[in-house]
C-alpha cells in the first residue's frame, strides 16, 4: 500500500469518522435500548429476562432478513449520489418504501400465529415459554413502521447525511425506556405486562421513530432535489428487482451471522433459566461493543459507493482498507476492556451468583472472537460498496452454518457441555469469515478497471 501517502490515509480515515460518528451514536442508542430491555426485564426476574432474550432472538431472525434486503438502498443511493443522478435517488426510495410495507405486513401476521407452536417445536423451557410467545407477538406490531423507517434511513445514509439517523435513534431510546417503564411495571394507570409490555413498548417506538424520520425527509431542504414525494408512482419492476436482487444476498449474509447468534440463544434456551439469562447478559454486552464497527461498516459502504460513482476507484480501494483496519483496531480495544472489567460488566445486569459465574466465563470467550468480528464486518461493508453481495453470502453461510453452528449444536445439545464451549463456535465462524472476506476485498478491489 506504499502508493498511498500518509496524508491520504488520514484523509480517508477522517471521512469515515465523520460519516460514521452519527451512525455510531445511532447504533449505541439501539444497543442501549436492548440493554435497557435486558436490565428492566432482569429486575423482574430471570424468567422475564430469559423471555425477552429468547423472544428477541426469534424476532431478530425475521427482522434481519428484511433489514438486509432494504440495506441494498444504501449502496445504490451512494452510487447515484456520487454520479449526481438525484432523480434516481427518489425513484429508488419510493420503491424501497413499497417494499418495506410489502414485507412488514406478512411479518406481523406470521408472528401473531407462529410463536407458540414454534417455541414448542424448538423445545424452549416451559418455565418462560408463554412469556416469550407474548413478547414476540407484541413486538411484531412494529414491523411495518420499522421497515419504512429503514427505507428512509438507508436513503439518507447513502446520500451521506447521517445526522438525522442519530437524532431519531436518540429519540427512540427515550421513548423506549419510558414506554418500558409504563407498560412493563404498570405505571400511569397502565397494566403491568412484564416481558409482553416490553414487546409493546418496542413496537410503539418503531412507529414513532418512523414518523419522525418521515417528517424530516418530507420537509428537509437536502431532499428536495430527490423528489421523493413529488409524485405517486406505481411499482417499477425494474427498480424493484434491482433492490431485491442486490438486497437478498445481503439479507442472507447478515442473517447468516445474526441468525447464528440468535440460534445459539435459542439453543441456550433449552438449557434452563440461569444459563439462558447468563448468555443474554454476555451477548448483550458483546452486541453493544459490535455497534461501533457495525456503524463504520455502513460508512465504508457509503464512502466506497460514492467514490466508485464519481469514478475515483483508487481512493475507493484505499477507503475500504482503512475502514477494515479501523474496525479491527476498535474491537481489539473492546477485547482488552472485557479482559480487565468483565466482573464489573456482569454486575450491571445481575447479582445472582449462579448467573454471574456463567456470564463471566462467556465474556472471556467474547474477548477472543471480537477482533475477528470487527474485521469481518468491515470487509463486508467495503464489499457492499462494490455491490459485491453473492460471494460474501456464500462465505458467511460456510463460516457460520457449516462450521460454527454444528460446533455450537454439538456442545449445547449433543454433549451438554458448559456454555463457554458452545461459544467456541463463534470463535471459529467469525475467524474464518474475517480471513475470507478480507481476501475477497483485496482481490476484488485490485481487479476493478
Amino acid at each position: 500500500m506504499g502508493m498511498y501517502s500518509e496524508t491520504t490515509w488520514r484523509s480517508e480515515a477522517g471521512q469515515l469518522t465523520r460519516l460514521a460518528g452519527p451512525l455510531i451514536i445511532n447504533n449505541l442508542a439501539i444497543a442501549s435500548m436492548a440493554f435497557a430491555d435486558a436490565v428492566m426485564a432482569g429486575s423482574l426476574g430471570a424468567r422475564e429476562l430469559a423471555a425477552v432474550a429468547v423472544g428477541g432472538s426469534f424476532w431478530f431472525i425475521g427482522f434481519s432478513l428484511c433489514l438486509g434486503v432494504l440495506m441494498a438502498i444504501s449502496p445504490i443511493v451512494a452510487r447515484h449520489f456520487g454520479a449526481r443522478d438525484y432523480d434516481l435517488i427518489g425513484r429508488y426510495t419510493r420503491q424501497g418504501i413499497y417494499l418495506a410495507i410489502m414485507m412488514g405486513v406478512p411479518v406481523t401476521l406470521f408472528w401473531q400465529f407462529a410463536p407458540a407452536p414454534l417455541l414448542d417445536a424448538v423445545g424452549i423451557d416451559l418455565d418462560f415459554r408463554d412469556l416469550t410467545a407474548g413478547y414476540v407477538s407484541a413486538i411484531s406490531y412494529g414491523a411495518v413502521g420499522i421497515f419504512v423507517f429503514l427505507a428512509l434511513r438507508f436513503t439518507t445514509e447513502g446520500a451521506g447525511n447521517t445526522r438525522p439517523i442519530m437524532y431519531t435513534s436518540l429519540f427512540a431510546l427515550i421513548c423506549n425506556v419510558f414506554l418500558n417503564y409504563v407498560l412493563m411495571f404498570g405505571k400511569f394507570g397502565a397494566p403491568a405486562m412484564g416481558a409482553v409490555g416490553c414487546g409493546y413498548a418496542s413496537a410503539i417506538t418503531m412507529w414513532l421513530v418512523m414518523l419522525t424520520l418521515l417528517l424530516h425527509v418530507m420537509t428537509g431542504k437536502r431532499y428536495k432535489a430527490f423528489h421523493i414525494f413529488g409524485r405517486v408512482a406505481p411499482l417499477r419492476w425494474s427498480v424493484f428487482k434491482e433492490i431485491v436482487f442486490l438486497g437478498v444476498p445481503i439479507a442472507i449474509t447478515i442473517t447468516a451471522e445474526a441468525g447464528l447468534f440468535a440460534a445459539v440463544s435459542i439453543l441456550m434456551g433449552t438449557r434452563g433459566t440461569e444459563i439462558t439469562a447468563a448468555h443474554q447478559i454476555a451477548i448483550n454486552f458483546a452486541s453493544t461493543a459490535f455497534m461501533v464497527p457495525l456503524a463504520l461498516s455502513s460508512a465504508i459502504t457509503v464512502r466506497v459507493g460514492q467514490l466508485i460513482g464519481s469514478g475515483n476507484l483508487r481512493t475507493a480501494r484505499l477507503n475500504g482498507i482503512v475502514g477494515i483496519t479501523m474496525c479491527g483496531a476498535i474491537m481489539t480495544l473492546s477485547a482488552l476492556f472485557l479482559l480487565v472489567f468483565r466482573d464489573a460488566v456482569v454486575g450491571l445486569y445481575t447479582d445472582d451468583a449462579a448467573v454471574t459465574g456463567i456470564a463471566i466465563s462467556l465474556l472471556l470467550m467474547a474477548a477472543v472472537f471480537q477482533v475477528a468480528d470487527g474485521v469481518q464486518v468491515g470487509a463486508a461493508g467495503a464489499l457492499r460498496g462494490y455491490k459485491d453481495t453473492g460471494v460474501p453470502m456464500a462465505i458467511n453461510i460456510v463460516a457460520f452454518w457449516m462450521l460454527a453452528f454444528p460446533l455450537a449444536y454439538l456442545a449445547a445439545i449433543t454433549y451438554q457441555l458448559p456454555p463457554n464451549y458452545v461459544w467456541a463456535g463463534f470463535v471459529v465462524g467469525l475467524s474464518v469469515a474475517a480471513v475470507l472476506l478480507t481476501w475477497r476485498y483485496f482481490r476484488l478491489s485490485r481487479v476493478q478497471p
